[in-house]
């Protein structure tokens, strides 16, 4: 589960122009379980803010909202007065913080982090917002929820052709504004009426090879 998890950060990460991406793990009281992230440095400001006990990370798992900062020196520092020098000088210039819930439960905090300020775009949010969701249903059930079955035997592969297929089907919903299901619909009429494998589409979507609104 927890190397399934550090390909989904990766994923996130590369889908959404990252420096890295997080995901930790937390209960209720703030205590954390599993921790993942897209590369060492990133895993360790994961780490940070739950050492220090600050950071938006845990504003985000207590308000249960996102928490949008797209510059860590505007405001923030008299916020999280520890975490913000500290990560300033690990090269984190914005960070954007979604909470993994199902209603009211609380099962952790995904974290994204650039080295350049700035808001997320409107399509990034949406994407960041999927792979949050993607993240809670793999940690519900240690598989995706996202209608495949068996006949799509190179998910047999959790850690690599499913994370890609979940930023693939990520990147078409925002394409065409479409829901989870409907861009994962799209997909695999692509792939049947091109004759291809899904796997192969999801890898062309996701190299930008392939675009579904154009």
């Amino acid at each position: 589960m927890a190397a399934g998890m550090q390909r989904l950060c990766s994923a996130a990460g590369r889908a959404l122009s990252a420096s890295g991406t997080g995901l930790t793990v937390m209960a209720e009281g703030g205590q954390r379980g599993v921790t993942a992230a897209s590369d060492a440095a990133t895993e360790r400001l994961e780490e940070l803010q739950l050492t220090l006990g600050e950071g938006p990370c845990i504003d985000s798992f207590e308000s249960m909202s996102p928490v949008l900062v797209p510059d860590v020196t505007d405001g923030a520092p008299s916020r999280w007065p520890v975490y913000v020098p500290a990560v300033h000088t690990r090269g984190v210039r914005a960070v954007f913080a979604f909470p993994l819930q199902v209603g009211a439960a609380r099962l952790g905090v995904m974290d994204v982090f650039r080295a350049d300020t700035g808001m997320l775009s409107p399509d990034e949010y949406t994407l960041a917002l999927t792979f949050a969701e993607v993240a809670v249903a793999t940690l519900l059930d240690g598989h995706d929820n996202t209608g495949t079955g068996p006949a799509d035997g190179w998910l047999d592969d959790p850690l690599g052709s499913r994370a890609e297929l979940f930023q693939a089907q990520g990147m078409v919903m925002v394409q065409l504004g479409v829901s989870l299901a409907e861009a994962m619909v799209r997909m695999r009429a692509h792939a049947y009426v091109q004759d291809r494998r899904l796997y192969e589409v999801a890898a062309d979507v996701v190299a930008r090879r392939l675009r579904f609104d154009t």
